[in-house]
Parts: structure tokens; sequence; C-alpha cells
């Protein structure tokens, strides 16, 4: 859908440009393609590093000369979700949008604007001709959703901006100064398999609002492979189960909106009879936030072959045990989450069983305080554990020169005070910050909602609000 009649109307015309190239995390080769392209053919310094990083340079405007130069950030990649009714291949499709009343959202699937408003917002810039701005290097990262490797890879000596300003928060009234940091935690094990012996049946759950693992894991959104754990153990002692294959959640950072598992019963009727009191009690719990939840339990057919009622029972036991949400609130911050889990996503087929959680924590210790926890559980069960991607927190400093000025700003165009916070998301300023420690980073970012969801939506007022905002930031930049 055009999307130039908006306003600003050069952000969601390069939006639109954006999302019209597929850009999944770790098959960036599309993106990095086109900004490159964007950057070499506005005549600009542009080069790509050796992990897939784009960068692209733009000397200062007249008058602008003797200010800090600054890096402006920004990923590429988008977080692919979409609902199990739409068909959509994000490896080769454009996302298609549509205007909501004040919001921009995709039709059945994430919208991108996590990141992609940020990316547009910096290309807008890129080629203006009469926006004030110092010296820019333009950093659009890769890989930011599944394991951060842009931010990784990017080199000490390739930046000289003295202030980083990354747009990837999600709320326009907030200055961010630190965010989390994170770590993947695996659990794995290959079973033997037999032909079940009892009566087939499929439990699914769907319709969950999923969301982002770290903005929205304080909410009490329902978790679809807790909930399915909880389902499986009602028939763990008395129902001889034989699992045949589980099938939920997807992206670490994204929490689970649908599940399934297909198993076997020793009494398909007093299994379901049973777990169907459980399902009440369940919608009953989530009846005020998760309006849409689906839990159906039937009789089923299958022709495959399942785990052993012990090793089926010690799946089911992991499942009911890892911890799920919030894990410690910040002492030093009110109101934020300092460690979470989510268990992500859950995969067992032909006897291979896969576990998937992303640890966060803004505090190094508890974040492996709670992924050794959840290592703990899964080796009592014979299970392997792994751990990866860990990447770390970006520790806040608000006193700062540059978020001093942009709160002056915001106060002075909006008449209120922003929020000066630190978030529970993983940001890249972390890991940038450790090769560059002398740099002042901020974070902001227009409203989204529903990030990493199907839900996604960005709100066109905010995006006005946001661009005026920016741009009076860039004409505000001290001198060196």
């Amino acid at each position: 859908m055009e999307l130039s009649h908006l306003e600003p109307q050069i952000v969601w015309k390069n939006f639109a440009a954006l999302n019209a190239v597929p850009r999944p995390s770790k098959k960036e080769e599309q993106v990095i393609e086109f900004m490159k392209k964007f950057g070499e053919d506005l005549g600009l310094e542009t080069t790509v590093d050796e992990v897939g990083n784009v960068i692209i340079k733009k000397p200062a405007t007249a008058g602008m000369e003797n200010r800090k130069p600054i890096v402006l950030q920004s990923h590429l990649d988008m977080v692919c979700q979409k609902n199990n009714d739409v068909t959509f291949d994000f490896e080769t499709e454009g996302i298609k949008m549509e205007v909501d009343g004040d919001w921009v959202k995709a039709k059945g699937t994430t919208l991108g604007a996590d990141n992609g408003i940020g990316v547009a917002t910096i290309m807008s810039v890129l080629e203006s001709s009469d926006i004030p701005h110092p010296a820019l290097e333009a950093l659009f990262t890769i890989d930011e959703e599944t394991g951060m490797t842009g931010a990784i890879g990017l080199k000490p000596e390739q930046l000289e901006g003295k202030i980083l300003l990354n747009l990837d928060t999600e709320e326009d009234d907030e200055i961010d100064i630190g965010c989390a940091g994170g770590v993947d935690v695996t659990a794995s094990k290959i079973y033997t398999v037999n032909y079940p012996q009892g009566q087939i049946v499929k439990i699914t759950v769907k319709g969950l609002q999923g969301g982002h693992s770290g903005m929205d894991i304080h909410k009490g959104f329902g978790n679809a492979n807790i909930i399915l754990g909880r389902l499986l153990y009602t028939g763990i002692d008395t129902q001889n189960i034989e699992l045949i294959s589980i099938d939920g959640g997807g992206l670490r950072n994204a929490i689970p909106r649908e599940a399934n598992a297909v198993l076997s019963v020793r009494n398909s009727v007093e299994f379901i009879d049973e777990a169907n009191s459980l399902r009440r009690a369940i919608m009953d719990e989530f009846a005020g936030i998760e309006k849409d939840l689906d839990i159906n339990i039937e009789t089923f057919t299958s022709a495959e072959k399942a785990v052993s009622m012990e090793d089926s029972k010690s799946i089911i036991l992991v499942l009911k045990s890892l911890h799920n949400g919030v894990y410690r609130m910040s002492p030093d911050v009110a109101d934020l989450v300092e460690t979470s889990n989510n268990v992500a996503r859950a995969e067992l087929e032909n006897g291979e069983l896969k576990i998937l959680n992303l640890s966060r924590s803004s505090v190094e210790s508890t974040k492996f305080a709670v992924a050794e926890q959840l290592k703990s559980v899964c080796e009592l069960a014979g299970m392997d554990v792994e751990f990866g991607g860990s990447y770390p927190g970006w520790k806040p400093k608000p006193g700062s020169e540059i978020v001093q000025i942009m709160e002056k700003i915001y106060e002075k165009s909006f008449g209120e005070k922003p929020q000066v916070v630190a978030c529970h998301a993983g940001l890249e300023c972390g890991i940038i910050g450790a090769n560059y420690p002398e740099m002042e980073m901020v974070s902001f970012g227009p409203t989204i909602r529903g990030a990493h969801s199907p839900d996604e939506k960005a709100n066109i007022p905010s995006v006005q609000k946001f661009w005026g905002f920016f741009k009076q930031i860039l004409a505000e930049i001290p001198a060196k």
C-alpha cells in the first residue's frame, strides 16, 4: 500500500520502500543490497563491513561543521511472525500494509515498524537537503532480533561519532538510557520412539496475544507452551501418556501465541474430560487479558511413533517446571523488570526434543542465575543444555549531556517532561558501548504496539511527533 500521503511523507515513503524488501533476521542479503544502493545513489560514502552492517556517512550541513559527529543507528532485520490462517513468505514477499485510523499495520503479519521506522527516519535525513545536522554516520546493523551479531561484529575503529542515537524504542514519551542483556538457553535430547499403545488425542492452544518477550513479559500475557504443559500434566500419573509431537511457539524474542501436542493416552474420554476441567479454569484465569484464547482437546489419528511413557513424563515435568515470566524486579529502578525468561519454543518430532528459552537481565549475575536454574531443571531430566548468544546490558548514565539536551527539547516542544527510563528489551547500545566506551548513547522512537506479533502497528501521529523531535535534536547537538 502507498503510504506517502501520510505525514511526514518522506518517512512513510522510505518505510514503504524498505518494507517492499524481504528482511528476515539472518537472511538480510536483499536489504543489505537495498541500503547499499540507497547510499551510493545519494553519492554518499557507503560501506558494508565483513558481517553485513551498512555504514553511510554524510558531511555536516553548512554551519554545523564544529558540532559533535553523530551516529544514527537502527537495525535492518525484522521479526517474522504471521497468523496461522495467513499464507505469506517472509523471504520473498514485501509486507502488505494498511491504514486503520491513526495506525499503520500489516495484513496478518508483523509490520516491521520494529525497527523499520527507525531505519526509514535515518534514510530520510540522509536524502534530505534542508535538515540541519552535524556530520552523520548512519549505522544499519543486521541480525538484531536473533543474536545481535551485527552489533557484536562491529569493529572498534569503524565509527568516529561521539554521540549515538539509537532509534529503536516504542513509546514516544520515553528517553531510554539503559537496557537488558540476554542469553539463549537451549535444551535438547533425542529419545527412542515406538508405536504408541493408547488412544490418540490432540491439544491445541491458540489465539493468544504473544508480544515482545522483553517489553511485554510483565503484562501477564499467556504463554502457549506453558499452558500446553499444564494441560499435559493433568494426565501424567493416570493416563500412561506417550508424547508423539509438540509444536509450540517460534522465535526466542516473541511470547508464544500458539502450541499443540499430539499424544497417546490410556483412555481418551477420561483424559479429555479431566483436561477440559483445567481448560475451563485456564480460560477463566485469562478472561480479562486474552479474549481470543482458544483451547481445543479432541481425539485424533496419527501413524507416527511416540516417546515412551517414562520419557514423556520427564518432558512434561520439564515443561511444568521451567520458569517463565518475571524472575526479579529491579530494586533500583521503579517498575523495571530486572530479570526474566521466555520459554519461547518447544518442539518434539520423531523423538527429537528442543526447548528454546531467552533469559534477559540488566544484571549479568542474575541473567545467568535464571539461565542456570533452567539448566538445572533440564539436566535433572537428562537433557543437554547449551548457552549461546550472550550479550551485555547497557548501564544507564542519566546525567549525560545528550540526555539533558533531549529532556530540555522535549519539555519545550511538548509542554511536559519525558520519561527517562531503562527498558527490559535488548538494545544494541550495550554491545556497541563495549567497543566505544566514551560514546554517549540514548535510544528513543515513536509509539509502536504489538511488536514481535502480527498485531504490530505504528501510530501515525506519534511518528509525526518523533520526526519533529528528532530533527530538533540534530539541530541542537553541542559543539565539539
